[in-house]
């Protein structure tokens, strides 16, 4: 602010303002007028003003039944401050069993205003045992159902039933957004009521470790606690995402605000309207990134494309010939740029499409075609490998060489035990690792298993070293190894050969 700095500096601004205006005329305020034009919309009132009749307040409440830890004294009838101690400790029910009130306020939008049907985020409704829709106008509705909620996607969609038809708002494509472009986000930051807020569109594809789908769209446009689940426009007025989160140490907006973008909201609350329920495409393969060393290996661009590291017995991607160590480039006409795009395209796949499928394989490029399945959500149960309690007299360990600082050995009953192995478990375990080797780098451990060397499978030490050498001759610094860990899951890596 101008009367926060030092008095010389006002001076020198002031003047240069001053002598600007006299000897140019209106040149300075036509030079403001001029940027002002070109660095955004000058209002955003005949926008906004048709837009907040739609844009709702959430508030919800439930009943909190915790217990005090100790218990309260009695205090005999007629006693000095019965009334006084009674209203302080039993207040909505505390202490009494009872259970006292907690209420959360968010935000959420009208995207049908016949039905009455509204978008909020799932975590505003969360645990809620009442639902109320405030509007701008100061009407208020009970939520009468909430039709489906998604936790992956943050995403909730409620029915109200109202007198008339609500004022509402449509989606715009998120996709045709650009890194600049203008927003206005509308919501109820601090329980204050609807606010407008405007920024640009700072980043897209931001991944904040949320979720398996996260392809936020980021905002300096000031987004508070409270406008969690209200929409974010473009400058047509249209939906291009909802406001989900924010980056803050102090709980306040520093211009860094995530919305789940509309092209993934669409395809969410469309499910959710005809099934209660989302209903996402499922692949069946465990993938990874294509780094730097792997793509050396692999023949491929690094950061490009998706690493399968394993397959799913009975799933789309076996069924049709999909293989471990092929990297998928494409995915029903969609390049696959990083792997952690590839989730996000299969689940937005429609159930039983026939898909094609580009893969690198053996450095040659090739197409497939899938059968897109639905996935199951997990139940939250664990699933965990059988291991042999089999008492059988122990063998010998044949100790392999120290690759890259691994030392391995012939999988058998005495370490699958030791390490807990799966009783189908076959290959190469490491007994011991270098702790300042290149293998530690990758994060190898004792118990991982090295099931295939070069994309050749393994069970013997003699098969280890003639796959080490044969990558050496052929001037490779790296071999890519295939690495099954004690819980089962699959990885590469690429490890040094000298």
């Amino acid at each position: 602010m101008l009367n926060n700095l030092r008095p010389p500096v006002q001076y020198i601004l002031m003047t240069a303002l001053f002598a600007g205006s006299v000897a140019g005329g209106l040149a300075v305020p036509e030079a403001a007028a001029q940027r002002s034009s070109t660095l955004g919309p000058q209002s955003v009132a005949p926008v906004a003003r048709d837009l907040i009749p739609a844009v709702v307040n959430i508030s919800t409440s439930q009943v909190s039944r915790s217990s005090r830890g100790v218990p309260l004294p009695e205090v005999p009838d007629g006693a000095p401050f019965k009334e006084f101690f009674d209203d302080f400790f039993h207040k909505d029910g505390e202490g009494s069993g009872v259970g006292r009130k907690v209420s959360s306020l968010g935000s959420g939008f009208v995207i049908n205003g016949e039905e009455g049907l509204i978008v909020t985020n799932n975590h505003v409704i969360t645990d809620a045992d009442e639902i109320f829709v405030n509007f701008s106008d100061g009407s208020k509705l009970k939520v009468e159902k909430v039709l489906g909620r998604d936790a992956k996607t943050d995403l909730a969609l409620l029915k109200v039933k109202p007198k008339s038809p609500l004022s509402e708002v449509k989606f715009g494509p998120s996709g045709t957004l650009e890194v600049g472009d203008w927003v206005m986000a509308i919501g109820n930051p601090f329980g204050l009521g609807g606010s407008v807020t405007v920024g640009i569109i700072s980043a897209k594809e931001r991944d904040i470790n949320s979720g398996p789908y996260d392809d936020y769209l980021q905002t300096d446009a000031a987004i508070n606690k409270g406008n969690s689940g209200g929409p974010l426009f473009n400058m047509k007025g249209e939906v291009i995402g909802v406001n989900t989160a924010i980056i803050s140490p102090t709980g306040g907006s520093i211009g860094i605000g995530f919305a789940v973008p509309s092209d993934t909201a669409v395809n969410v609350i469309e499910q959710l309207r005809l099934y209660g329920e989302t209903r996402r495409g499922w692949l069946g393969v465990r993938i990874q990134s294509v780094s730097d060393d792997l793509a050396s290996s692999l023949g491929v661009d690094a950061e490009k494309g998706a690493l399968v590291a394993s397959v799913e017995e009975g799933s789309p991607a076996a069924s049709s010939g999909l293989k471990n160590g092929d990297v998928i480039l494409k995915f029903d006409g969609k390049n696959v740029m990083k792997m952690r795009g590839l989730p996000r395209i299969v689940a937005q796949t429609p159930i039983g499409k026939n898909v094609p499928v580009e893969v690198l394989r053996d450095g040659k490029r090739i197409t497939l075609s899938v059968e897109v399945g639905r996935l199951k959500e997990p139940d939250g149960s664990k699933d965990e490998k059988e291991t042999s309690e089999a008492e059988e007299a122990p063998k010998s360990e044949q100790k392999g060489p120290a690759i890259a600082g691994l030392s391995v050995s012939v999988v058998n009953d005495e370490l699958r035990r030791k390490y807990k192995l799966g009783v189908k478990s076959s290959g190469l375990v490491v007994t011991a690792v270098d702790p300042s080797s290149p293998a530690a780098k990758k994060n190898l451990q004792e118990g991982d298993v090295i099931i295939e060397v070069a994309q050749a499978k393994v069970e013997t030490l003699e098969a280890l070293l003639k796959a080490v050498e044969s990558v050496k001759k052929s001037g490779r610094k790296a071999v890519l190894l295939r690495i099954q860990t004690p819980r089962g899951d699959m990885r590469y890596v690429a490890v040094p050969v000298n």
